[in-house]
């Protein structure tokens, strides 16, 4: 077992305050523009050099270097789903050994102790951090920056929160959104109904259609999550739209369901189907996490892996047949929920895992 770092509990807690108390809800340019500074400045006062500010249409991704050859990138974003004003009603606090508040659990709290853990290291060099802005919707602006240095450094450590129980994430199923809409006909709903085209009825079909697309059993599934249509409870409605979210655990489910929605066909005459989404977050299979899941268990015996149904920027990595293992950062629970909450306890042994793999991968 390598020796513990020395990383200061109390510390992490004050930078983790610091990056709570700056609201970051993905969209918001200047709310983003703002928490990437601060995000930048924590970097910066804990491990020195320079983090720069990568200028993307989903708001400006940091990026820092330790110098020498690329060995190894931490990988983590710092937009939440939070709404400006959620701080207000829901502060960050520490009490009976728990922080809470807006972030502090996906990922904040993965993102200062990975931090911390590496500033305990006497060498910081072949090591590269990027903290992206548009990871909870779909990390578009950020993906290429991503593989990019994924693919320089050739080991990605992804500090997003960690499994049920504490343990890593060692696969993640891909993910995609779809949106279906359909055009008909306006009419009056009670003087002339049949010259109408029922966009609603077209999108009730289209749903059981959609929905049948599932295959549970290898682990697919095909959920229809917001429908709209109508205006007014006298006409027949012109347009209604269907989005649906979409999880897969291999690259053929991936091209299936791809091809069966590129197919959906209308079942009323004159009504017209338009289809527009992909599995944009390929899967990432439990092999790519196997060789680092294994260093991990070493400097952590009795650490679990799991595989889980959410996708992160990791699945971007592993797909390049880059090493990756996820859920490195805080241990807690309540992502995307007003329970959100890290456990205080965790955070020192959390911190020395990043260092020790940092090194492990840097002396392999």
């Amino acid at each position: 077992m390598p020796k513990a770092v020395d990383v200061s509990v109390d510390a992490m807690i004050e930078d983790l305050r610091t990056l709570v108390e700056v609201e970051s809800p993905s969209r918001d340019l200047d709310a983003l523009r703002e928490s990437a500074g601060t995000v930048a400045a924590v970097i910066e006062t804990q491990l020195g050099g320079k983090a720069v500010l990568v200028e993307g249409e989903g708001g400006p991704h940091v990026h820092w270097s330790g110098g020498g050859t690329p060995r190894v990138l931490i990988l983590g974003h710092h937009d939440t789903v939070f709404p400006l004003g959620t701080l207000a009603r829901r502060p960050f606090r520490v009490e009976d050994g728990r922080a809470t508040g807006p972030g502090v659990f996906d990922m904040l709290g993965g993102l200062v102790q990975a931090v911390h853990g590496l500033a305990a290291l006497d060498d910081r060099s072949g090591v590269e951090i990027l903290v992206t802005a548009d990871e909870e919707v779909g990390s578009r602006s950020s993906r290429a920056l991503i593989e990019e240095r994924a693919l320089a450094c050739g080991a990605v450590l992804v500090v997003e929160g960690a499994a049920d129980g504490g343990g890593v994430k060692t696969g993640r199923k891909g993910c995609g959104t779809f949106e279906v809409s359909v055009a008909g006909r306006a009419s009056h709903a009670g003087l002339e109904p049949a010259a109408g085209v029922n966009a609603l009825v077209e999108a009730a079909h289209q749903v059981l259609d959609i929905a049948a697309l599932a295959r549970p059993e290898v682990g697919t599934t095909v959920t229809p999550t917001v429908a709209s249509a109508g205006t007014l409870d006298n006409v027949v409605p012109a347009r209604a739209t269907v989005v649906v979210d979409v999880r897969v655990e291999s690259a053929d489910e991936k091209i299936r369901i791809e091809a069966a929605f590129a197919a959906l066909a209308p079942h009323l005459d004159e009504a017209v189907i338009t289809v527009e989404g992909s599995v944009g977050r390929p899967p990432m299979p439990e092999s790519a996490a196997a060789e680092l899941f294994a260093v991990a268990r070493r400097l952590l015996p009795g650490l679990e892996g799991r595989a889980v149904g959410g996708g992160s920027d990791g699945n971007f990595t592993a797909a390049l047949g880059v090493p990756t293992l996820d859920g490195l950062g805080a241990v807690g629970g309540g992502a995307h929920a007003d329970h959100e909450y890290l456990l205080v306890a965790s955070m020192a042994e959390r911190a020395n895992l990043v260092a020790g793999l940092v090194d492990a991968i840097r002396n392999a």
